[in-house]
């Protein structure tokens, strides 16, 4: 893994989307870092869109009442819960200042939160940045069983639908590998990113139930 560090360099979010379109993106070390490096991995995670692995219990899941499903209603929350330590992971790389940037990029129309409720309470989500037809999924968490998992596949749902081209994973976890997620080298994933950055895809915050159960028949159905 290529590291490079962000310097002195005031990191706003310009600089941060055009990290993105260049194949890097940001990172710190740690929660308490006050230095954020810039990654560029010798090779890539992207979940193929036209390759999501849907199991049937999952739909079922996504298709019930067991989540209330929303985006951007609560992205600061969302950010937050991907920061929390867990048991698994007691530590994190977001920082005040990737809190800061997101925020930001949040707010100028570009990071977006997908957001699982329960009875009123977030109980899970994830965020990520999207620029053209590009999204690069940033990061997840889930208080309750199935939250980031119904989270990923109604973000999987309207990439789609939107006309998006690359869901850039940066990494590939055992959870993430479950649903076709794979590694690609680097030539190869700038190759992908500059085929996708420019598209005009939309980014579709709601979708109706229609919708929905069309496009999980699609991935059902390996469309």
């Amino acid at each position: 893994m290529a590291r490079r560090g962000a310097g002195e360099t005031t990191v706003t979010p310009e600089l941060v989307l055009r990290a993105y379109r260049a194949g890097l993106f940001p990172m710190a070390e740690r929660r308490d870092a006050d230095r954020l490096y810039w990654l560029d991995p010798d090779k890539r995670g992207i979940q193929p869109l036209d390759a999501f692995h849907l199991p049937r219990r999952l739909a079922r899941t996504v298709l019930s009442d067991t989540f209330q499903v929303r985006c951007n209603t609560a992205f600061d929350s969302i950010l937050a819960g991907c920061a929390e330590p867990t048991e698994d992971r007691p530590e994190t790389w977001i920082n005040t200042d990737i809190e800061r940037l997101f925020g930001a990029l949040h707010a100028l129309g570009h990071a977006h939160s997908v957001e699982c409720w329960q009875g009123g309470t977030l109980v899970g989500g994830l965020y990520g940045v999207a620029l053209g037809g590009a999204f690069f999924g940033e990061s997840m968490f889930s208080r309750v069983r199935d939250a980031s998992k119904v989270a990923l596949v109604q973000l999987v749902a309207r990439l789609r639908i939107g006309g998006f081209a690359l869901l850039d994973t940066q990494f590939v976890t055992d959870h993430l590998a479950r649903f076709g997620a794979i590694e690609v080298p680097r030539l190869e994933y700038r190759r992908l990113l500059a085929e996708a950055v420019d598209l005009p895809a939309v980014f579709h915050a709601v979708l109706t139930p229609d919708q929905l159960r069309s496009e999980l028949s699609r991935m059902r159905a390996g469309n």
